[in-house]
């Protein structure tokens, strides 16, 4: 299994980057790609996976990001593209928050998934995720957007965009309206 790939940034695109590697070009498929740079160099946490038509390699910043990727993989019906999407959506530690809360409003609408998959997603992941801190300023953040006029898409985005240092409701709130303005 490829749990690591440290070479050149070749390009960067919407879901994957194409990394340089022995002299090969080798695309993963990534969380977070837009935090590479074309001509950098990179090292990222992967996750290879086999498929009926050929294998993708999934990267992660970090290996504990590749590490709960693989737990939510553990979930039956999820695969590797739901995964993925999962955690483009919320960062890991609100992500594992929530699920050691069973906080199923935040994963139906912070994350988007729907209420089934969000209640399975608790059922067999609640106990494998150790207790995180988390409070759910982002679920009330999501409310007050879409209560303010934007659409859910509109505030998951925003939710999504702030950044993780930002703490408590008020000021995730700012965050996520200067950030869409």
């Amino acid at each position: 299994m490829i749990r690591q790939i440290r070479g050149e940034v070749l390009s960067v695109g919407l879901t994957s980057a194409v990394i340089e590697v022995a002299g090969f070009g080798i695309e993963v498929r990534m969380s977070a790609p837009d935090t590479l740079s074309p001509g950098t160099l990179a090292t990222i946490a992967t996750h290879l996976a086999l498929k009926q038509d050929g294998l993708e390699l999934y990267g992660f910043p970090t290996a504990d990001d590749r590490d709960f990727f693989e737990r939510i993989l553990s979930v039956s019906g999820i695969g590797p593209k739901t995964a993925l999407s999962i955690l483009r959506r919320a960062p890991r530690e609100a992500l594992a928050g929530a699920i050691a809360k069973r906080d199923l409003d935040y994963l139906t609408k912070v994350v988007g998934l729907g209420k089934k998959s969000a209640e399975k997603l608790l059922v067999e992941l609640s106990e494998k995720v150790g207790p995180v801190a988390h409070d759910n300023a982002d679920g009330e953040v999501f409310d007050t957007l879409v209560a303010l006029g934007y659409t859910e898409r509109e505030a998951r985005k925003a939710v999504q965009n702030i950044p993780e240092e930002v703490r408590g409701k008020d000021a995730r709130l700012k965050a996520a309206l200067t950030a869409h303005t």
